[in-house]
């Protein structure tokens, strides 16, 4: 055979051998994601350039503090509130924003590089992407008394409103936030929270009514085109107290238990809280709530759940300590419970575990499972190995 003739078959060979290495790695990677810790080489990729202790944890930043305060991540800093106004902060702690501003019951609700902070009952309303304050309602619209403000990952904004004239208003706004995408007044039956679809091509509006004496729930979808509802679902006699739009359902969270309907107007999925009490929930992971419970209606709570889309609970466990504070992101779910902060995966399967926490109690997760912390001074992020 003459050496011309080699050449191609070798080369042929060596194709097969790469692409057979290339299908391997991926099965490799696939099997065994998890012992590989691929999240790991996200988070370095993410936070290379912040310093960690031996504990993993970054050097902790001081913040304005104040009553009711809340915290949450966002893909480039760390937005805060409390009566005493609000302030955005890169992860090492520089100011990106701040507005110093009386408010009663604040809110701060985010998703991914987009978040908003809001004063239920008031008319005050700052939306933040970016490494800055993008829109403030104020300044468009004042004098609205602001129930519920919720964004996706894409920076759409949907605004729950009581304005006159109507038992309850929903604004949904696009990402620039310049003009009114869609805007649903209810007269019959009034409006307590909206959330828009990760598509932007659906908004959810949670209504509340009366019939034979007793309060009844609704959720109504609307595509962002139409004024009409196209599925309008029966909810139950119960106050919705959260939702999540996620893909293909929607979570809504009462008292007793989770409800994840079907926004094509199908069966709806139950999970019974039983004769345990609601003591918090998260529903940010992917795929998944985590909801704190505890035996009394008084006291904390001993016993965090993951529950899934179908209703059915993936992993649960108790703790001996009093459950602080819980968050789902990801597929991860974080429990804060005494002094320690124990990162799972959603159906309980141990990640991470950090022992001294310094008195934290506020925590937000990141889908990468990283977590943010904060006590009364200051805030910090930490950062499994």
């Amino acid at each position: 055979m003459k050496r011309e003739e080699k050449q191609p078959i070798l080369l042929r060979i060596l194709a097969l051998l790469l692409t057979a290495a290339l299908l391997l790695g991926a099965l490799v990677l696939v099997v065994y994601r998890d012992r590989f810790n691929l999240d790991a080489l996200r988070r370095w990729m993410e936070y290379r350039d912040l310093k960690t202790g031996e504990t993993g944890t970054v050097e902790p930043f001081s913040h304005a503090g104040g009553d009711r305060a809340s915290f949450a991540y966002l893909d480039n800093g760390i937005l805060a509130a409390s009566q005493s106004g609000e302030w955005y902060y890169s992860f090492t702690g520089e100011q990106y924003a701040q507005q110093v501003i009386s408010l009663e019951r604040p809110v701060v609700h985010a998703a991914g590089d987009t978040g908003v902070v809001y004063d239920v009952g008031g008319d005050h309303l700052s939306v933040y992407r970016g490494i800055e304050r993008v829109f403030q309602l104020e300044n468009v619209k004042p004098g609205v008394e602001v129930l519920s403000a919720r964004v996706n990952d894409s920076g759409w904004l949907a605004l729950t409103a009581q304005e006159s004239g109507f038992k309850g208003s929903v604004t949904v706004y696009d990402n620039t936030y310049e003009k009114e995408i869609i805007k649903i007044n209810l007269s019959s039956t009034f409006i307590v929270d909206a959330a828009i679809s990760p598509d932007c091509k659906t908004v959810a509006v949670v209504t509340l009514g009366q019939s034979g004496g007793s309060f009844q729930s609704q959720v109504r979808f609307y595509h962002v085109n139409e004024k009409e509802p196209y599925a309008v679902v029966s909810l139950g006699n119960e106050m919705p107290l959260d939702l999540d739009y996620e893909n293909g359902a929607l979570w809504v969270l009462w008292e007793s238990g989770l409800t994840v309907v079907d926004p094509s107007g199908g069966e709806s999925s139950q999970y019974s809280f039983g004769r345990n009490y609601l003591k918090g929930c998260s529903l940010g992971g992917d795929g998944f709530a985590v909801v704190m419970l505890g035996r009394y209606r008084e006291g904390s709570a001993n016993q965090v759940v993951t529950v899934d889309a179908a209703g059915q609970e993936l992993g649960s466990q108790t703790f001996n300590s009093g459950v602080l504070a819980v968050d789902g992101a990801g597929r991860y779910a974080g429990v804060l419970a005494g002094d320690t902060l124990s990162i799972f995966t959603k159906d309980f399967t141990p990640y991470s575990t950090l022992e001294d926490t310094q008195n934290a109690r506020y925590l937000s997760m990141t889908k990468t499972g990283a977590a943010v912390l904060a006590n009364a001074q200051q805030v910090w992020m930490y950062l499994p190995g």
